[in-house]
């Protein structure tokens, strides 16, 4: 059988459905994709997740692909043995007592279709993999005690405290869903390992952010790089970076910038797509990427993919502007305090932030999108020290 893909094509192609022949696609979208084995079996079509690109290589899709075809051929379905084999290696399992290590793993997959990214973005397992599984993840769950969690906390209890809490907190939730599952972890040992830790007086800091006065001036001495212009686009939009470096021309229908879900913060599948609408100065970095015929408004070094975190961060420390690119958002926030230009529910809105109970949320459905236009050109023409008539929203309204 001849194959159709390469590994260079599938590293060049846009999203979309990709054939490698003999039932094997793959979905690409972004930086990743999903490898699916499609077959009929008994005149029904079937559809096989074989694991996420590039985890999951060319190659290996295709030798697993292979497995499974010489399975149908012998008249099997696929899915229903492997089905069989995953029951029968869960009933295994469960008369074992694995090690806090691999219960980390089962909770984090039970878990990961509710998180965003599927917990690779906000790092879900980040603070066991640096202090919990280095410190007892090979002891078995049922051996994990007060002690083990108390050493492991000791040294950053007080020192990194929004850190050790964080642990903890995944601690617990790891013995818990574990206990759950059916394993013989105790639950109660993080209770106990906290109450011997003791109580830390811990005052959050806010993320700095450049007083409003100074913002017009930062704006201007941001000049044209491409981290200054990120930052600028921030300003005007005040949109978290995560989702403003990843603007693309695709998102914006006249002056209406579409952030796709998956870009917004919050638990996965409680967030929707977010209507932004754009003050003047902001189309024209909409008009410079179209002139570029570039598909993000600030690319990366590889103009296939956008401008990173630490480039646009790094612009800001080297201008020593006294703030970071999320902190625009508090300056933006403390500007309508100050100058009242907009009511508090229109400036919540516009910094996407929930508004109400879910019962008022209920019935107030409008995002103030017009309102919200008038407030942003408004600190737009502050921000560039330009004055200028609010256009008129252009693009899907839907």
């Amino acid at each position: 059988m001849k194959n159709a893909l390469t590994q260079v094509q599938i590293k060049n192609a846009g999203d979309g459905k990709l054939q490698d022949g003999g039932g094997l696609i793959l979905r690409k979208k972004s930086e990743s994709g999903k490898w699916i084995y499609r077959y009929s079996h008994l005149g029904k079509r079937r559809e096989m997740g074989l694991g996420t690109w590039p985890t999951v290589s060319l190659s290996e899709a295709r030798k697993t692909r292979d497995q499974w075809a010489t399975l149908l051929a012998s008249g099997q379905d696929p899915i229903e043995t492997r089905r069989q084999q995953q029951a029968e290696e869960v009933a295994q399992r469960d008369q074992d007592d694995p090690s806090f290590s691999e219960l980390v793993s089962l909770v984090f997959e039970a878990r990961k279709e509710s998180l965003r990214g599927q917990g690779t973005r906000g790092r879900w397992r980040s603070p066991l993999d640096l202090y919990a599984i280095p410190s007892f993840g090979k002891k078995a769950g049922s051996k994990v005690s007060k002690w083990d969690v108390v050493e492991c906390l000791r040294p950053i209890w007080r020192d990194k405290h929004p850190t050790a809490k964080k642990t903890i907190e995944r601690i617990r939730i790891v013995l818990r869903s574990a206990k759950l599952m059916g394993f013989p972890t105790d639950p109660d040992v993080v209770d106990a390992a906290q109450e011997m830790l003791g109580v830390v007086k811990h005052v959050a800091q806010p993320m700095r952010s450049v007083p409003w006065q100074k913002i017009p001036d930062l704006y201007k001495q941001l000049g044209d790089t491409t981290a200054g212009r990120c930052n600028q686009w921030i300003i005007l939009t005040l949109i978290r970076m995560d989702a403003a470096k990843r603007a693309s021309v695709d998102e914006i229908e006249g002056n209406i910038w579409t952030v796709p879900s998956d870009h917004i913060k919050g638990q996965e599948g409680k967030v929707l797509d977010f209507r932004v609408p754009l003050p003047a100065q902001a189309l024209q970095f909409v008009e410079d990427a179209k002139t570029l015929e570039q598909k993000y408004l600030f690319p990366g070094l590889n103009p296939k993919k956008p401008i990173t975190d630490a480039a646009v961060e790094k612009c800001l420390r080297e201008m020593k502007a006294g703030g970071t690119p999320h902190g625009f958002r508090a300056s933006f926030r403390t500007w309508v305090q100050e100058t009242q230009a907009c009511s508090w529910e229109v400036s919540e809105t516009i910094l996407g932030h929930t508004i109400g109970g879910k019962t008022e949320r209920a019935y107030a459905r409008s995002d103030l999108l017009d309102l919200r236009l008038v407030a942003m050109q408004k600190w737009a023409d502050f921000v560039t020290g330009s004055a200028s008539v609010v256009v008129p929203l252009r693009g899907s309204q839907v």
